[in-house]
């Protein structure tokens, strides 16, 4: 197994930051998509990042780990493995075989929808969602929503990245909100 070095939380996010690749014009014109996928190509700094976004919630008896497709299930289950919780996937309309609890929310121009099996959570279930990037919130809030709508209680919401300029926080109100990076 490959041994990880310890860095202070500082040195991390300079070595997460560092690694992030910004890809101009991507998915459209005028966007600076921030690519994590030099991260993940990079065991130790994937393993660091994952026990980083774990660590605030070690001592909070979290038993689900609840993430969002698709980067969010990247990041979700080895953070549901560092803190020895179950994974549940959050995913779009139509893509869990059994029956499904869905949440829609408002984007810019139009709707979406998440959903969770039925049966995803129990009484007491303590919920981690994990995602990638807070931007305008809209998606973890709905995610929230969702789990809360589905039996479970939100404990927290940790991300690898927050769009600060975008205002995401709002949207998840009170909510223990927790990220590495800030742009």
């Amino acid at each position: 197994m490959h041994q990880m070095r310890e860095y202070t939380r500082e040195a991390l996010v300079q070595r997460l930051s560092a690694a992030i690749r910004n890809v101009p014009d991507f998915p459209k014109p005028g966007i600076v998509f921030k690519d994590i996928t030099p991260i993940l190509a990079d065991a130790e700094l994937f393993g660091l990042m994952t026990q980083a976004l774990a660590a605030p919630y070690a001592d909070a008896a979290i038993t689900h780990v609840a993430a969002v497709e698709a980067r969010g299930f990247i990041l979700g289950a080895p953070v549901a493995q560092a803190l020895g919780a179950a994974f549940i996937p959050v995913r779009k309309p139509g893509k869990l075989p059994a029956a499904t609890v869905r949440e829609s929310y408002t984007l810019e121009y139009g709707t979406d929808a998440l959903e969770v099996h039925a049966d995803a959570f129990t009484a007491g279930s303590r919920v981690l969602v994990v995602d990638d990037v807070l931007a305008t919130g809209g998606t973890a809030a709905a995610a929230c929503r969702l789990v809360e709508r589905a039996g479970g209680t939100i404990v927290g919401v940790t991300v690898l990245m927050e769009l600060g300029f975008l205002g995401g926080r709002a949207a998840l109100g009170a909510q223990r909100t927790d990220t590495l990076l800030l742009y």
